[in-house]
């Protein structure tokens, strides 16, 4: 990451290749002492509202940070102390059976998530001497961790100076160093700026502020720039630019497979054990959907499935993977 500056350029017309900053007048602003100083004052009052920022257990932040994985913070907490009274240590994880801890997992979506929780945590046990490790680089060996949760669970946990970056992450960067949109800028560039943005006095913190700033200030589609703590320093509302509309087309989730697969696990977790018959008739779908949803499930470990259930008979069995 020491590419932390992007080229100087003039403003990228239609068909432009070239990113790296190419949509700036100017050389990135570089983070200065003020703006550090600005977001942690900003984040204190946050720094407890959620309770897995009231530990430094490796175990229970690693829970979090998985569980935070394309869901909102929000809907965690409840999911996150149920889970937690069903498995309070990493030893008590890696020991349960799959289908406990699937559900255990309740409602909060995304189940392989779940899964990969209970692999890393067998290997964490099996592998590891039962600790977790504090480098992002081998947290990422685990199953189910990408380098953004290997930088957070490193940073807040362990204090190890990693920037944890994300679509957020990217978009605060691009708004306050470049005055431009993330998508104009080259990942690697935005990467570079942000770990040297870091505070490294206290990496967990920064990296919780700026999680907690781009979902209640630096927000995709209406900014609230007046209550910012960077507003001062940031170059997107100096010149006055405007947010853009999303380019990603996110598939309705009414009528999905996502729906099925969710619906076929819900019935699961309470009969444990069911016939593609009555997974039919309970969840309202028709066999085909139910067959697919099954087959899926079974691809990711949630579910196991008899090879006549996988392909559609009314009476083979499908119940929790082990």
């Amino acid at each position: 990451m020491d590419r932390a500056q992007g080229r100087r350029g003039r403003p990228a017309g239609p068909g432009t290749d070239g990113l790296l900053g190419a949509t700036t007048e100017a050389a990135p602003t570089p983070p200065t002492t003020r703006d550090r100083e600005a977001l942690l004052e900003w984040f204190v009052p946050r720094s407890r509202v959620y309770p897995w920022r009231r530990t430094r257990d490796p175990y229970r932040i690693l829970v979090s940070e998985v569980m935070l994985q394309q869901t909102q913070a929000a809907r965690v907490v409840g999911a996150y102390r149920s889970f937690l009274r069903s498995f309070p240590s990493l030893p008590s994880l890696a020991k349960a059976r799959r289908s406990a801890v699937v559900s255990a997992w309740g409602g909060l979506g995304y189940p392989r998530r779940a899964v990969a929780l209970s692999q890393a945590a067998r290997a964490i046990v099996d592998d590891l001497g039962g600790t977790v490790p504090s480098e992002p680089t081998a947290l990422q060996e685990l199953p189910g961790i990408g380098p953004y949760t290997a930088a957070a669970v490193a940073s807040i946990a362990f204090g190890v100076p990693v920037a944890a970056v994300d679509t957020n992450v990217r978009r605060i960067v691009a708004r306050v160093a470049f005055g431009t949109h993330a998508d104009d800028i080259a990942p690697a560039d935005l990467a570079a700026l942000a770990q040297r943005w870091l505070d490294p006095r206290a990496p967990g913190a920064w990296n919780q502020a700026l999680m907690d700033l781009g979902r209640e200030m630096c927000r995709p589609a209406r900014p609230r720039c007046d209550a910012c703590p960077l507003a001062s320093s940031c170059r997107f509302r100096a010149r006055g630019a405007q947010p853009r509309a999303s380019r990603e087309k996110h598939p309705p989730f009414e009528g999905s497979l996502r729906q099925a697969r969710g619906a076929v696990l819900r019935e699961l977790r309470a009969a444990r054990s069911c016939t593609v018959a009555m997974l039919a008739r309970s969840t309202g779908l028709p066999i085909d959907r139910v067959t697919e949803a099954v087959r899926g499930l079974e691809a990711d470990g949630i579910a196991r499935a008899t090879r006549a259930a996988a392909e559609g008979h009314p009476r083979a069995r499908v119940g929790l993977a082990d």
